[in-house]
This record gives C-alpha cells, structure tokens and sequence, in this order.
C-alpha cells in the first residue's frame, strides 16, 4: 500500500510539474486539492504530498484568502536566475570539454539539429532545446554541479513560455549550441564556458523582454 501511494503521490508530482513547465498551469493559478485529483483521477492525499513537493521546489506558494497558488517571478529573480544559469552552466560546459564522451557530443549535435529541424514549432524546438542543455549537464560528470543545476531548473519552470518563439530566434541558439558543441569537441573549457555564458545572456535578455 505504501509503495503504490508513493507511486501515486510521484504521477501526481510530475504530472503538476510538467503543467506549470508547459504553462497549463500558469502563475498566479490557485491549486485546489479536489480540482486537481479529479483531473487526475486519483484520492487527495497523493494530490496533498505533489503539492507539498511543490512548494519545497518553490514553485507553490500559500498567499493569504487564496491558499496554494503557483509562485509568479518578478523582474529580480528572473535577472538572479538568470545570473547563476551562466555560472552553473558555463561550470558545466568547463567540465563537458573534459569529460564528455564521444556518444555524448553526438548526441549534442543532435538535439541541437532537432531543435532546427523543429523552428517552425515553438513547444518542439524548446524541448529538444532543454534536451540539450540535460545532456550538457550530464556531460560534465559532477554530480554535487548537476544537482545544483537540475534544482535551478525546477525554479526554471515557473517562467512562462520560451524564448524560441520564432524561427529566427531558434537560427541565432543554434548557431550558438554549435560554437559551444566545438568548444567541446576541442577540449577547451574555458572558450566552452564562455560560449554558454554568452549563450545564456542573449536568453536573458530576450526573457526580460517577454517578462516587459
């Protein structure tokens, strides 16, 4: 009983995540116990523990008359977000250019061909899009660093939509991915974090444009 609870409580769990990362469940939402398990046709309590889970991710918060409801980010912590994103991930992509293996940069350069391949379709491009930077991640071989970048990524989800909102937008990452991609490729760490430094700072101010 407690293994199938806990498999319960782990659906719920996901299943309310991946709707606040692909902005079915937007900020602002109130989250209601009974509305939820209904929807997911389960009992309250696995509903309870998700939604507990949430709010220890950060992406839940309780508000005064209005009980749970999903965390809106205002101007400073998508900057603050933003700011560690070049520091873990260019960390990463620093470790990638010594550690990653020949499958691993084979499969960068194909999620990046995916995510074009893909330009015309906004939802498509951005998950091979995250798909890449997880297997940048993985590539680093340090797990205490992608720890610390898989939790910033949770927060991640509360930001509405994707910056590949376009084609031309999806042209200019994919140029970027690669010059990343060689970087590593050539063992040079150093031009590899710069790379994804930069990377993520022409991602922040397009955000911060979308958050205008």
């Amino acid at each position: 009983m407690t293994s199938e609870k806990h498999s319960r409580g782990e659906l719920a769990y996901h299943q309310l995540f991946e709707a606040i990362q692909k902005g079915s469940l937007k900020p602002g939402t109130r989250i209601r116990e009974t509305d939820i398990a209904e929807e997911f046709g389960i009992s309250r309590t696995p509903v309870r523990d998700a939604i507990r889970r949430l709010e220890n991710d950060g992406l839940i918060v309780h508000l005064p008359h209005q009980g749970a409801v999903i965390k809106t980010l205002d101007h400073r912590e998508i900057m603050e977000m933003y700011e560690m994103r070049q520091v873990l991930e260019g960390t990463a992509a620093f470790h990638a250019a010594q550690h990653a293996s020949l499958l691993e940069i084979d499969e960068l350069i194909e999620l990046n061909d995916l995510m074009l391949k893909n330009k015309e379709e906004e939802s498509e491009a951005a998950d091979a899009n995250r798909l890449f930077h997880q297997t940048l991640y993985r590539a680093a071989n340090n797990r205490y660093l992608i720890d610390a970048i898989n939790n910033l990524s949770n927060a991640m989800a509360l930001l509405e939509g994707t910056t590949l909102y376009n084609a031309e937008r999806v042209n200019i990452a994919f140029k970027e991915h690669q010059e990343i991609i060689e970087h590593i490729q050539l063992q040079k760490g150093k031009e590899a974090d710069q790379s994804v430094r930069n990377h993520i700072s022409n991602s922040q101010r397009v955000r911060i444009r979308m958050f205008r």
